[in-house]
């Protein structure tokens, strides 16, 4: 494939989604606070059904989700309330959200919609008890700093946290979200990492997001020339953006080029599937001997074609798959695989023949019960015929190292009607006007540069870290800048890759030890120590005493005179130079408890002494 991304015609947007770290859920006062699934209080279950539009029509993605009819469980918590169970009305929207939303809209220098109105997305996948995600348009037209163009910027609520295929977790369901939508304004996939790393940059200078793994999800919408639009939901992670751009490209290729050859060959369909269950009962492949029904379609001149790589780990077969176990089947076979997977060459010959296949021809075989292989292999068939078009119109998600799997058809406009129970709310000039633009972690960089001494790289991780302001506060207090970075980001980060569970310190106890430690009462040396006291759960002060307990002057004196007597010869052959060693030894005995310049102070006066009388 080529990297002429302009050759090509790439272009690309991103919707980035990151939860917001407010005291309560969008709609309900609950908290946001994230649980263990085993905290769990109760549960209960529900069907997910569709509905029309207020224009009469039903959403292709929703009546795609119909096709299986799934129980869905949900499991409730002491945190939870009848709101996310859709059992009450909402609450009116969080102004907290509001303001968070809307100060990130003056960066962006967008224009704030006079009246907020909620709206009502149809999402029937389990992620939302109600069959419907709350979202509202809160700001429109902006430009990054890079000059990337801000659509709109929308305020909505978090889906459930899917446990297992059907069982979902109510305590991520409503903790507000923001959802930024750039415009199709990037043309290679370092534009399109750029971006979504400076409105994470943005984000995170708010200091009002949550952190962690799945508070931020990047969408990212992509097409090429002659190709179509296609959004891939959930890239969590910055460094896989280059990567999934590049491999939906290679796929797109692909797929042009698949539509090509099959129109060249004059490749056709045979769309009456034929019941081969006969040919297995003897296979060795347990999945087709145990099926219920087996059904085969040949695709003409397809051979070559279904097993083609579109991408690292796919096939065109497994485009077909993806829209196939949409029924609820496993997957499929298809002969440019076999045989194989039990499957016998004697087997292939007989389905060949069965369906009257030649050598160019590709045949495809699913099975389980009759109802879903009929489904399946309409499905099947839906998808080769898209092969003749090319790129189908898709929403994806994301796999393992980058490529994607076929989610959903795109969804229409009769996916969004409005909310009759939540009432608008009016966002004045003076509102607006009054909302402070935050720092900007760019510029937090550069002061930490000049004001503190830190290195680039020193002062970006501390800039990015989620306890900034207490390394900010302790700074204020009087605490050096050197000594507080290593509190909060270089010590921890030490004590983490050892096992310490340090996330479990609070910053109020990291703060607390410093103030100690500056005012002369811990010594600096028991950092480490004192830290890992903390994430054991230790107060602060059972830390400084469990691991730096307090040494008289009088007892490190008797210390160092015991360990300068033990090792009387070694001074008197190195002389001074003898201190560094012996420095190490008196630390090591009295693990941190002493500021260390007192140590070397009263060892070099002992040394001196037992060097003047030798």
């Amino acid at each position: 494939m080529s990297d002429d991304y302009a050759a090509l015609g790439l272009v690309a947007g991103i919707e980035i989604h990151q939860q917001l770290n407010t005291k309560e859920k969008l709609f309900c006062r609950c908290p946001t606070t994230i649980r263990e699934a085993k905290e769990s209080n109760g549960e209960f279950f529900r069907y997910l059904r569709a509905t029309k539009s207020e224009m009469g029509e039903l959403d292709r993605a929703a009546e795609e989700e119909m096709m299986q009819v799934r129980q869905f469980r949900y499991l409730t918590y002491d945190t939870t309330c009848l709101v996310e169970n859709d059992e009450e009305p909402p609450a009116p929207l969080n102004e907290e959200a509001l303001d968070i939303v809307l100060t990130i809209a003056k960066i962006c220098g967008m224009t704030p919609v006079p009246e907020i109105h909620t709206m009502r997305k149809l999402v029937i996948d389990g992620s939302n008890t109600s069959g419907f995600q709350r979202t509202a348009l809160v700001a429109m037209n902006g430009t990054l700093p890079g000059g990337a163009h801000i659509e709109t910027l929308c305020l909505e609520e978090e889906a459930a946290q899917r446990i297992e295929d059907t069982i979902f977790s109510l305590d991520r369901l409503g903790i507000p979200l923001i959802e930024i939508t750039t415009g199709p304004c990037m043309h290679t996939p370092e534009a399109v990492y750029e971006t979504a790393a400076q409105i994470g940059m943005i984000l995170r200078s708010t200091g009002k997001v949550k952190r962690g793994l799945g508070t931020i999800r990047q969408d990212i919408n992509i097409s090429i020339r002659d190709g179509a639009r296609v959004e891939i939901k959930g890239v969590q992670e910055l460094d896989l953006i280059v990567e999934v751009v590049r491999r939906e490209v290679q796929r797109q290729v692909a797929l042009l080029k698949i539509k090509e050859e099959l129109i060249a060959r004059g490749a056709s369909i045979e769309k009456t599937p034929v019941d081969v269950t006969s040919l297995f009962t003897e296979s060795k492949s347990r999945v087709l001997k145990s099926a219920p029904m087996i059904l085969g379609i040949r695709l003409n001149k397809f051979s070559g074609l279904v097993g083609r790589e579109i991408q690292p780990g796919r096939r065109l077969g497994s485009e077909m798959s993806d829209y196939a176990k949409k029924c609820g089947v496993g997957g499929l076979f298809h002969t440019d695989e076999l045989p194989a997977y039990g499957v016998t060459e004697e087997e292939v010959l007989r389905l060949k023949k069965a369906l009257d296949a030649s050598p160019d021809d590709c045949v495809i075989i699913v099975a389980d019960k009759p109802q879903r292989c009929q489904c399946a292999m309409q499905q099947i068939i839906r998808r080769a015929e898209m092969a003749f078009l090319g790129v189908p119109k898709e929403t994806r998600k994301m796999l393992e190292g980058g490529s994607t799997a076929y989610m959903r058809p795109l969804p229409g406009a009769a996916r969004m009607y409005p909310e009759t129970d939540v009432f608008p709310v009016r966002v004045t000039l003076e509102r607006f006007a009054a909302l402070e633009i935050p720092e900007m972690i760019d510029d937090t960089i550069v002061r930490y540069m000049q004001d503190y001494g830190l290195t680039r790289e020193v002062a970006r991780q501390m800039a990015y870290s989620e306890r900034r302001s207490a390394f900010e506060e302790a700074i204020a207090a009087g605490v050096k800048p050197a000594l507080a970075e290593r509190a909060f980001n270089s010590t921890l980060r030490e004590l983490s890759r050892e096992g310490a569970l340090v996330h479990r310190i609070d910053d109020e106890d990291i703060k607390t030890v410093l103030i100690r430690i500056n005012a002369g009462e811990v010594a600096k040396e028991a950092l480490a120590p004192v830290l890992t006291a903390l994430a054991e759960g230790k107060t602060p002060d059972e830390a400084c005493e469990i691991a730096a307990p307090k040494v008289s002057k009088e007892e490190l004196t008797a210390i160092i005179e015991r360990i300068v007597t033990e090792r009387a010869e070694f001074i008197k052959e190195r002389g001074n130079a003898a201190t560094g060693p012996i420095m190490g030894v008196v630390m090591k005995e009295v693990r941190g408890s002493v500021d260390g310049k007192i140590v070397n102070q009263i060892l070099r006066e002992t040394i001196s002494q037992v060097l003047k009388n030798a």
